[in-house]
């Protein structure tokens, strides 16, 4: 069996896997890290986004071992160092922007890339964003509004001196 060493949530980990093993049966059975969800096995509902060398990806479209070297943060990678909450995390919760929660995961990690690529998308791009993220409960504007709350709260925070 092949070994694939990667960075995840900030922490070197190595395992034998097999060639046909998904992204997220690695991240789940492997190192036990369930918040990204499995929801349809097809590559449609996007429950199962994570990041990969800073790049949102459904982790189900992906084999292990193709991503030797690679650094993956998940849903357990967006609290703060001290457990709390992340500020798309609180977004989420403080706007109702779930309800069942299945989805949520996926969604927080689609908000992320979106707000790290444009810092202030406008309601269109957020939707446009989120078209690969299905959410059977909700109308998805407490969704919407998270993340415009989201990106409020992360602009209005002062930059880190390099």
């Amino acid at each position: 069996m092949p070994k694939v060493s990667l960075k995840v949530n900030g922490r070197t980990v190595s395992r034998d896997v097999e060639g046909r093993t998904l992204l997220v049966e690695l991240l789940r059975e492997g190192l036990g890290l369930t918040g990204t969800h499995v929801g349809c096995d097809t590559s449609q509902c996007g429950a199962c986004v994570v990041h990969v060398d800073g790049l949102a990806m459904k982790s189900c479209t992906v084999f292990a071992v193709d991503l030797e070297g690679a650094e993956v943060r998940t849903i357990e990678g967006m609290a703060n160092a001290d457990g709390s909450l992340g500020v798309i995390q609180a977004a989420f919760q403080d706007n109702h922007g779930l309800q069942c929660g299945f989805c949520t995961p996926g969604m927080v990690m689609s908000a992320a890339a979106l707000l790290a690529d444009n810092p202030d998308p406008t309601e269109k791009e957020i939707r446009s964003y989120l078209e690969g993220n299905i959410c059977r409960c909700t109308g998805y504007h407490n969704i919407v509004k998270s993340i415009q709350a989201a990106a409020a709260e992360m602009s209005a925070r002062p930059v880190a001196a390099e």
